[in-house]
């Protein structure tokens, strides 16, 4: 009798402490998943559009690497009462919990409701970079180009960004500060007007340049040499590694004295007869002096802003006898490289890349 009379007590007691276990387990789960997905501090923007759902901004922050888990989040949210979001545009940063990140999405001091966020991908031709401006921020895209190649104007800005030399005080380029619009996600006033634009653009340049300042100065080659290889190498690649690489076979090129040969300048040639990535293989007889199988050695002007990665490779290219380079554009985009003109013939006929 004493014995059952022990189990029934027993049983409950182990019950408890299950439960116990179970909710302490679930509590450290939940706390640690609330941690900073980082312990470095990074800045980055975030914008909250006007109307946006709560869920919509738990998603978008865990995609921007800022929280760890949605769900955690939510119950964040829900238990400190911080569900009054508010929109605008946000410096938040990977070394925030999660519950630091809510705070300052729900106080309307932190949130700047007056800026338009804007993130340009690398390898954008200025043109485009414009227009996009224009359908954000309501600039002219025309004005903004014709800015983009005033002499007097530029003159002014070398006397402020040392990287700006006259190498881009070039009329034959098509845009004189193509290259130097450093792909990222920029945050500007509504009302920016087209100087405002571009200083934002050049600050942020400054803040790279500086980074690498010390190879671009042990370089043999200009800043806007650098820049203008670097933007092949960003159109002809899609991997850090093909990259450094692809930097190595144009050096190699570039020190046998061989012309570059490189398609993708082709395609900046064309420019506004561009129709498709096909156009830039049949037409290498096009008088350009961004053409690469025209003329000799580097073209006149980077053809593109290229990002970090592409700018690191030419600063740091990858050593090999490679010369040649094709993609298999048919297949899965791998880069094939070839230390012959008949190996390359072979990876052409492959590729099937002779049609």
């Amino acid at each position: 009798m004493k014995a059952l009379k022990n189990k029934k007590i027993l049983i409950p007691a182990i019950l408890v402490i299950i439960c116990l276990v179970i909710g302490v387990t679930a509590f450290s789960m939940y706390t640690a998943k609330l941690k900073a997905p980082s312990t470095t501090p990074e800045k980055v923007i975030f914008e909250v559009k006007e109307g946006e759902g709560n869920a919509s901004v738990l998603d978008k922050l865990e995609k921007a690497g800022l929280i760890q888990d949605v769900q955690a989040a939510k119950l964040c949210m829900k238990l400190q009462g911080l569900n009054d979001i508010k929109f605008g545009v946000f410096t938040l940063d990977r070394s925030w919990d999660t519950e630091t990140i809510l705070e300052n999405l729900n106080d309307v001091k932190k949130a700047k409701q007056n800026e338009v966020m804007i993130t340009f991908k690398e390898g954008m031709w200025a043109k485009d970079i414009a227009q996009s401006l224009q359908h954000k921020l309501g600039v002219n895209a025309k004005n903004l180009l014709k800015l983009w190649n005033d002499d007097t104007y530029l003159k002014e800005l070398m006397k402020t960004y040392p990287f700006l030399t006259k190498d881009i005080l070039n009329d034959k380029t098509r845009v004189k500060l193509e290259g130097y619009l450093f792909p990222e996600t920029y945050t500007f006033a509504k009302d920016a007007d087209e100087k405002e634009i571009t200083k934002t653009f050049l600050d942020h340049f400054q803040k790279i340049y500086q980074k690498y300042e010390k190879d671009i100065v042990s370089s043999k080659f200009t800043m806007h040499e650098i820049l203008t290889l670097a933007s092949m190498v960003q159109y002809e690649a899609s991997t850090k590694e093909d990259m450094q690489l692809i930097a190595g076979v144009f050096f190699n090129r570039l020190d046998k004295d061989m012309m570059l040969q490189s398609s993708v300048t082709v395609c900046y040639a064309l420019y506004d007869d561009l129709t498709s990535g096909e156009d830039c293989e049949v037409n290498p007889d096009i008088d350009s002096l961004y053409n690469t199988y025209k003329y000799k050695g580097l073209p006149i002007g980077p053809i593109l802003n290229p990002g970090e990665d592409a700018i690191q490779a030419v600063l740091h290219p990858t050593k090999s006898d490679y010369l040649y380079f094709v993609a298999d554009v048919y297949g899965d985009g791998k880069v094939h490289y070839a230390k012959s003109y008949e190996e390359q013939l072979q990876n052409q006929e492959k590729f099937h890349l002779n049609k």
